[in-house]
C-alpha cells in the first residue's frame, strides 16, 4: 500500500479552494480548532462533530510490560491517552 497522506498546507489550500477563502484564514481557523480541541481533551472534555469524529480523554491503569529488545519486565506507570473515535459519516465514506 502506497504511503497517502495530506499535509495541513494541502488540507489548507484545498479548503480555501473549495470555499473561495484565503489560505491564511482557513490556516487560523484549523489552528484555532486544533487549540481549541486540545484544551478541552486536557481539561477531561469530550469533544464531539456528530457523524464525524469524537475525541476524549480516557485513563490507563497500571500494568507490566515487556522490553522487546531484552524480553525485561517493566512496570508501565497509569497515565492519560487520547481517544478518537470514528462516527458514522466518516465510517461510510470509507466504505
Amino acid at each position: 500500500m502506497a504511503d497517502k497522506s495530506i499535509t495541513k498546507t494541502e488540507l489548507v489550500a484545498s479548503i480555501a479552494s473549495a470555499t473561495g477563502q484565503s489560505q491564511s484564514t482557513v490556516s487560523g481557523v484549523l489552528d484555532s480548532l486544533f487549540a481549541t480541541v486540545s484544551e478541552a481533551v486536557a481539561t477531561g472534555t469530550k469533544v464531539t462533530i456528530p457523524g464525524w469524529l469524537a475525541v476524549e480523554r480516557v485513563s490507563t491503569s497500571a500494568r507490566t510490560g515487556r522490553n522487546p529488545q531484552t524480553g525485561e519486565e517493566i512496570k508501565i506507570p497509569a497515565g492519560q491517552r487520547v481517544k478518537i473515535t470514528a462516527g458514522s459519516k466518516l465510517k461510510a465514506a470509507v466504505k
